[in-house]
C-alpha cells in the first residue's frame, strides 16, 4: 500500500469573496442544512478533542445533538475520561468532516455544563435503550467483560420493567461557547478556500487563509 501514491481533485464547490457572510453561526446553519439535505451518515457526527491535566490532547467522535446563534451542544456522561478532562481544562474543539461535500468546519472553544432543564429535555427524548445505557454506563472506566455489561443492562431493565426511571445525576449536556470557526471547501489545484472567524467581543472578525 502506498499512501503518498493516494490522490483525489476537489471542485465541488466555492466560497466567493463577494458573498461571504458576516455571521459564522449562520453560514454552519446552511452548512448543516446542506449536509442533511445530502443524506449523508451521520451528519452531525464531531471530532471533539479535550486535553488533559498533563497537556495531552484525546479526541473522539460525539453527536451534535443542537445549536443555537451562541452555542454547540453534546451529551456525555459526567465521570467519562472527556468530562475529567473538560472539568480541569474546558478549553476544546470541534471537527465536522462532510467529505462528499468536499467540506470541513473546524471549531475552537470553551465548554461549560448545561443547565438541568436542557440536560432532561434532551434525556427523556430519547429512546429507552439508549437511557436505560446512559443509566447504567460506567462510561470510560474499565469493566469486566462484555457479559458484566449486558448483565448490568438486563439487571436494570428488570427494576423498571415500565422505562420510569430519573435522568442520572452523572449525566447530561455540554454546550461549546465558540471563539474561532473556519470553513473549509476544498478546491482545484489544492487552492482550497478557507474562511476564519474570530471572536471580538460580540463581533466576528472575519479572514480569508492561505490554504
Amino acid at each position: 500500500m502506498e499512501l503518498q501514491d493516494l490522490r483525489k481533485n476537489y471542485g465541488k464547490g466555492t466560497i466567493d469573496d463577494y458573498s461571504l457572510p458576516s455571521d459564522p453561526m449562520d453560514w454552519f446553519e446552511e452548512w448543516m442544512k446542506d449536509a442533511l439535505k445530502a443524506s449523508l451518515s451521520e451528519a452531525n457526527a464531531m471530532v471533539l478533542s479535550t486535553v488533559s491535566e498533563s497537556g495531552f490532547p484525546s479526541s473522539r467522535i460525539v453527536l451534535l445533538k443542537h445549536f443555537d446563534h451562541n452555542h454547540f451542544y453534546f451529551f456525555s456522561s459526567y465521570d467519562s475520561r472527556k468530562a475529567l478532562q473538560l472539568q480541569s481544562n474546558p478549553n476544546a474543539s470541534l471537527l465536522f468532516f462532510w467529505p462528499e461535500l468536499e467540506r470541513q468546519v473546524r471549531i475552537e472553544g470553551v465548554v461549560e455544563q448545561a443547565a438541568e432543564s436542557v440536560s432532561d429535555e434532551y434525556f427523556y427524548s430519547r429512546p429507552l435503550e439508549s437511557r436505560v445505557s446512559a443509566a447504567i454506563s460506567p462510561q470510560s472506566s474499565v469493566v469486566a467483560s462484555r457479559e458484566a455489561l449486558e448483565n448490568m443492562h438486563k439487571d436494570f431493565l428488570a427494576q423498571y420493567p415500565d422505562g420510569n426511571f430519573t435522568r442520572p445525576a452523572n449525566w447530561g449536556g455540554y454546550k461549546f461557547l465558540p471563539r474561532l470557526i473556519e470553513f473549509w471547501q476544498g478546491r482545484k489545484n489544492r487552492l482550497h478556500d478557507r474562511i476564519q472567524f474570530e471572536r471580538e467581543g460580540f463581533h466576528w472578525k472575519r479572514s480569508r487563509l492561505a490554504p
